[in-house]
């Protein structure tokens, strides 16, 4: 396996936006060009926000993964969110997702984040033997809530 994490930055723009096109048509994930465009260019313009890391194989786009921060008082700090994470179907099944996010945690780590979370669905078997396998356990005693806040 050749593979390279590198950091995306705002001129990456045009090779970053068709993947999340992908990924949120993969995970019927109802966005617009617009709002993609917004969210990336938010993420990439301002560091403490988070990034997104490109994924190359053998110099091959392969994928991106974004992370996003946040802090928490259970975990005593800064904490993250895998927030997407897409490969290309061609790159899948060849062991790197496992190496990214193993990649991810150590970037993570130097970083000062003390803990990573990511929402799967529950349906995506693959995703989440990919998941457990990098160390990642599902808190059933808790479940992931979200609201929408419209803009005013």
């Amino acid at each position: 396996m050749n593979l390279e994490l590198q950091v995306a930055a705002p001129a990456d723009l045009d090779r970053i936006l068709p993947l999340v096109q992908a990924y949120h048509e993969f995970e019927h994930i109802d966005s617009s060009a617009s709002q993609r465009d917004s969210a990336v260019r938010q993420l990439l313009g301002d560091p403490a926000l988070g990034g997104i890391w490109l994924i190359f194989e053998a110099g091959m786009l392969a994928g991106y993964i974004a992370l996003c921060r946040g802090f928490s008082i259970e975990f005593n700090g800064f904490d993250a969110f895998v927030d997407e994470f897409y490969l290309e179907p061609e790159f899948r099944g060849r062991g790197i997702g496992k190496a990214v996010l193993a990649e991810i945690a150590g970037e993570a780590r130097r970083a000062g984040i003390k803990a990573l979370h990511l929402e799967v669905a529950r349906d995506n078997e693959a995703a989440r033997r990919l998941y457990a396998a990098a160390g990642f356990e599902a808190r059933e005693e808790y479940i992931l809530m979200s609201v929408t806040l419209d803009e005013t």
